[in-house]
């Protein structure tokens, strides 16, 4: 079974229709216990760093996640909360990533919206890609390249399109709006 954390971020339904499409079954929960049984985790998220970590840590979902062992997706807001600080809220996320999210300069081209391709990319996640393939973004924030990251795109600036660190998985774009080759990334995911 996957699970989908619910965390009042948007989204969600895309998410589980993409999993659908991929003759997958999942459940949209944020009980631990579901979680913690879960065979895949995916952290998806159309919404705002500081309200999503305020409704993870009232719930002790933040350490939850932080213990998960099997296979676990962040997607678009869901790899921002995993990385270590977003200026968003000026907000301390879940660590996971030792990278922090910054507001992409100047202001006036935010947010980044539309189809992109890869500057670089390698990792399980992404196995099959190609630095040609377009998927699409939709974000205000971006990620600062770190050692953990396995993809990146340009948009004003270079930043992580991708990262990976043990059983944890993050993109920025949206691979369930993402056409076929999202549809590739999510079963590469789902095949981990």
């Amino acid at each position: 079974m996957i699970a989908i954390l619910k965390y009042n971020a948007g989204n969600i339904t895309s998410v589980k229709n993409a999993l659908n499409r991929l003759g997958f079954a999942s459940i949209i929960t944020d009980d631990p216990d579901e979680l913690g049984s879960a065979d895949k985790v995916i952290i998806p998220g159309v919404g705002e760093a500081s309200s999503a970590m305020k409704y993870l840590r009232e719930r002790g979902l933040d350490n939850t996640i932080l213990a998960l062992t099997q296979p676990v997706l962040g997607i678009c807001l869901g790899l921002q909360l995993m990385c270590r600080y977003s200026e968003e809220g000026d907000t301390k996320c879940l660590g996971i990533f030792e990278t922090d999210v910054r507001l992409f300069p100047p202001v006036d081209k935010i947010p980044h919206m539309g189809w992109n391709n890869f500057l670089t990319l390698k990792g399980d996640l992404l196995k099959g890609v190609s630095l040609e393939d377009d998927v699409y973004y939709v974000h205000s924030y971006y990620s600062e390249i770190c050692q953990s990251t396995t993809a990146t795109c340009d948009y004003i600036l270079p930043f992580c399109a991708a990262l990976e660190t043990k059983n944890f998985y993050a993109v920025q774009f949206h691979p369930e709006k993402s056409a076929g080759i999202g549809e590739k990334i999510l079963q590469n995911f789902l095949n981990l």
